[in-house]
């Protein structure tokens, strides 16, 4: 009998702190989704008015948000790109070869990593000053490929730990070139990472704050827009955007899950 209470005092004590640990992640998100909801028109918008979606219609008529949304997109994907194109090249000639102050730069790349982000802000900033770079899209642009470049570096260089350069070799010596060999042999394998780190740089670029304060000049992203809504309250066309991204986050990562399995099932 003291073993059936134990195990149910157990059973009721563990969803008790899963419950408490989900609550307290998903608590925000879910104020957020339904602040989309509500009904309120007057300032700070907390206080509950009813149902309605007339907040997801003002919202394509916000064009100053709507703008800022779409800058931030823009600057993540070129930020990625350029982010990914970089690191996975850099990741590749630490790995492959051997040259003085490669343990220097190897330690130096976890800087822009652990450095405070206003740290890095101040130092972004400082830099276009005295170069006299006009602070626009561009230094957005470079400010967040900069901070994104170690981690699609750090992914890559997981994925080589265990890489078998004796395939490439095969690969060449049953007559490919190294532009084949990079194209059919060397990219699918590192692939993987790849894609993690360019996911990560996005993630990262849409979700900065600090450092584009610093470079934005004239330009607004979504987060920069937000932050100037805070004094007065976030509108719900804002938690509206923001229940549209996480949507559309949750249905990205429902199909990726989704054809991951697929994929292990086949290889079953």
């Amino acid at each position: 009998m003291n073993r059936k209470i134990k195990a149910i005092v157990k059973k009721t004590a563990g969803i008790l702190f899963c419950s408490f640990v989900y609550l307290f992640l998903f608590l925000p998100i879910i104020v957020i989704v339904t602040g989309s909801f509500n009904a309120t028109t007057t300032k700070p918008y907390i206080t509950w008015k009813g149902f309605t979606f007339d907040w997801y219609i003002k919202l394509f008529d916000n064009t100053a948000l709507l703008s800022s949304f779409g800058a931030t997109i823009t600057i993540a994907l070129i930020s990625t790109l350029l982010s990914t194109a970089i690191g996975t090249v850099a990741a590749v000639g630490m790995y492959k070869y051997k040259f003085r102050g490669k343990g220097l730069i190897d330690g130096l790349l976890y800087i822009p990593v652990v450095i405070p982000e206003i740290v890095l802000g101040i130092s972004l900033l400082t830099l276009f000053s005295n170069t006299h770079i006009p602070r626009d899209m561009l230094t957005l642009i470079l400010s967040h490929t900069t901070f994104a470049i170690p981690y699609v570096i750090f992914n890559v260089r997981a994925r080589l730990s265990g890489y078998d350069n004796s395939i490439e070799e095969a690969s060449m010596d049953l007559g490919a070139n190294r532009l084949l060999t990079l194209k059919n042999i060397t990219l699918p394998v590192l692939a993987p990472g790849i894609a993690g780190g360019a996911l990560l740089a996005f993630t990262l670029s849409i979700d900065d704050v600090i450092v584009s304060y610093f470079t934005n000049g004239q330009v607004k992203t979504f987060p920069l827009k937000v932050m100037e809504s805070i004094k007065s309250g976030v509108a719900p066309d804002v938690n509206a955007l923001s229940t549209l991204i996480l949507a559309g986050t949750v249905i990205l990562v429902v199909f990726t899950q989704s054809d991951i399995l697929k994929k292990i099932k086949r290889r079953k």
